[in-house]
């Protein structure tokens, strides 16, 4: 047997494991997220999943933010609690962190008893030591992002942040002097040039903040109460920014009074991996919070971009809304965090669709790795009864600079995630792949099997794209786990350390490998696009018919009060003559008889009435319609295009209420 090495550049420490603490920003418990809010979770799960290969000491942390005026407002729309609210959008939350398999260590509700008391020991050390005071604040707030803005900082009148509204707003406050700490966090960014990631979000960072001025920061609230009372001043809450910053450490056990072991081993996060609309807030609030603290800063920040729906932001009105969980259940986990992690740039936006993911799907997943590993393990059953041969008969020609091929994707994929890059990291992986079809094309193992002289070559072969398979497997492990494990059983071997694919030749001769089976079907890109089509269609109808509803002018309980609903029973019906539409109804109020005319004769034969009773607007103004006085309005709704249902009310008494 012979074993080919390839040196690679990295550093190595087999003795205690290195800590890594890695954290996404939690989540606002608003709404159940979409796929390009869950985009981040993934992000960190790759990232967090190849440390853990390289042997390093996990903490991976999530969670949801879960107070403020924004979530009180749409529990009162509910008729629910804020905190019945929130518990059913965190579940959601959570659940969707799981569909997506990904292998959060922790995860942080900010409703959480130890968390709220930890805010209020923070917000009050700030508070004794001079960098909260009291004060009043006027000026402009932006109810979507709980955030306050001086003119100079609006855009076109608008919130800097959403674009969205904004009011003018006054109330007593208390303030964070973020002044105080505008020189030292200046010095701080410029001696740690790679604490905000990437350049580009410091140089904006610096530029049109910090370097300006920084002004105080609004950190209580009085208009809602739906957040962390101030302890020692409880008309006032805690509000957002050391609220939810602050669950980066509260979640290792944090507290002014006492850090905990946790904390004590895992802080300083090694990076937050946050969205770039929400830098300023982890680049400059929280740095300054932690300096006011006396704790060390995290290592670095670093700021996706946006995933759109092709190039526009996702919005339920466009129809273009796409969750995790739908895409897991038509695609698959692993295809979908493949497709997000691969199609993902690491500076400027991204955007899904179901054309490119169905092609990434059959041309990566399917075609390229599912098709090597089939045939690969197929041929290895056919030609050797699935026993991995004797690894005799090098080819140094082709087998050389296949192996130097294979083995030069590890350090390729590891630049790339230190870089954030993950996408170029992904490409590294399925060129190995790729290169692997090439390599059976070249040596077409068909033909070789033909040849009894051939067989040790044939030998050689197979184990090079089996073992080449093995550390590509390895390799895809913060990808598609889920695969991973799939690709492993049908190798038959457990040989799967960050170690071992540093070198190729781990993979034991002998090993009996397993039955072949497809990793990914292939999908019917045609059919598969007309589901695709009909379900948006529907969601865009179901959006304009919400947008129509939403439109409706409201009326009082007083003005509703004046309607009076009775059930009638149809005693007699027939057709107006002079009008095709009109169906004439004679009607058993309960006191006596009425007629109606109502249009639904495209949609019912009088005789399908006679008998049924319905619901009747007793006191509408009686109108005469082609010769026949109307003495009120029967309910009915419409059930879709051109399609029209009476309501009807079987078996209730005629004159009964409607209530």
């Amino acid at each position: 047997m012979s074993i080919y090495y390839i040196h690679i550049p990295r550093e190595v420490k087999k003795m205690e494991k290195q800590k890594y603490y890695i954290t996404t920003a939690i989540a606002y418990a608003s709404r159940k997220p979409h796929i390009g809010n869950s985009y981040e979770i993934v992000l960190a799960d790759a990232i967090a999943r190849l440390k853990r290969l390289q042997g390093y000491d996990v903490f991976f942390c999530t969670g949801t933010d879960e107070h403020g005026q924004k979530i009180e407002n749409y529990a009162r729309e509910a008729g629910v609690t804020p905190k019945d609210y929130v518990d059913r959008v965190a579940g959601e939350i959570r659940g969707i962190c799981d569909v997506l398999n990904t292998s959060y260590d922790y995860f942080i509700r900010t409703t959480d008893d130890y968390h709220e008391k930890a805010v209020q020991k923070i917000f009050k050390k700030l508070y004794d030591q001079g960098d909260i005071y009291k004060s009043e604040y006027e000026g402009n707030y932006c109810v979507a992002c709980e955030s306050f803005f001086t003119d100079a900082q609006l855009k076109d009148g608008k919130c800097p942040d959403c674009g969205g509204p904004v009011k003018t707003a006054k109330e007593e406050a208390y303030f964070f002097k973020l002044s105080k700490y505008q020189k030292r966090l200046e010095e701080y960014i410029e001696a740690n040039p790679h604490f905000i990631y990437p350049e580009a979000r410091k140089k904006e960072m610096l530029n049109n903040f910090i370097k300006p001025g920084l002004q105080d920061l609004c950190v209580s609230r009085t208009s809602f109460k739906w957040g962390i009372p101030v302890s020692f001043d409880e008309k006032h809450v805690v509000y957002v920014w050391i609220d939810a910053l602050s669950n980066y450490i509260t979640a290792l056990g944090y507290t002014p009074d006492e850090a905990g072991a946790r904390y004590k081993k895992y802080w300083p996060a090694d990076v937050h991996i946050i969205g770039k609309d929400i830098v300023r807030f982890h680049t400059i609030y929280w740095p300054i919070m932690l300096m006011a603290l006396g704790e060390p800063l995290p290592k670095q920040v670093y700021g996706h971009p946006w995933l759109l729906f092709g190039e526009d932001k996702m919005s339920k009105s466009k129809g273009n809304v796409i969750y995790a969980d739908e895409l897991v259940a038509r695609f698959g986990v692993d295809a979908v965090r493949y497709y997000l992690l691969s199609e993902m740039p690491h500076a400027s936006d991204g955007s899904i669709s179901y054309g490119e993911m169905i092609e990434r799907f059959n041309s990566d997943l399917a075609n390229t790795l599912g098709n090597l590993v089939n045939r690969t393990v197929a041929m290895a059953n056919k030609y050797f009864g699935g026993k991995l041969p004797c690894n005799t008969a090098a080819d140094d020609t082709l087998d050389t600079p296949f192996k130097a091929d294979i083995l030069a994707a590890l350090p390729a994929m590891e630049k790339a995630f230190d870089e954030f890059k993950i996408a170029d990291a992904a490409e590294a992986v399925m060129n190995s792949a790729k290169r692997s079809n090439k390599y059976i094309d070249e040596t077409a193992p068909w033909a070789l099997a033909k040849d009894e002289a051939q067989r040790d070559r044939l030998s050689t072969v197979l184990y090079n794209l089996l073992e080449a398979i093995r550390i590509i497997a390895v390799e895809l492990t913060p990808f598609i786990p889920e695969t991973v494990d799939k690709i492993f059983a049908q190798l038959n071997t457990d040989v799967r350390s960050y170690e071992s694919i540093r070198s190729f030749g781990a993979l034991p001769l002998g090993t009996q490998v397993g039955a072949p089976e497809p990793l990914f079907a292939r999908i019917d890109a045609e059919a598969m696009m007309k589901e695709i089509e009909a379900e948006i269609a529907e969601k865009q109808a179901a959006a304009q018919r919400k947008e129509e509803i939403a439109g409706i002018a409201k009326i009082g309980i007083d003005d509703f009060a004046k309607v009076d609903l009775r059930v009638c029973k149809i005693v007699d019906c027939e057709r107006i003559k002079k009008a095709k539409k009109l169906l004439k109804l004679t009607l058993d109020d309960g006191v006596g008889t009425r007629t109606v005319a109502s249009g639904i004769a495209q949609w019912y034969a009088p005789e399908e009435l006679i008998g049924r009773s319905v619901i009747v607007v007793s006191n509408l103004k009686p109108a005469v319609l082609c010769g026949v006085e109307s003495q009120g309005m029967i309910l009915a709704a419409d059930a879709g295009e051109n399609d029209v249902k009476v309501i009807f009310a079987d078996g209730i008494p005629a004159g009964a209420k409607v209530r």
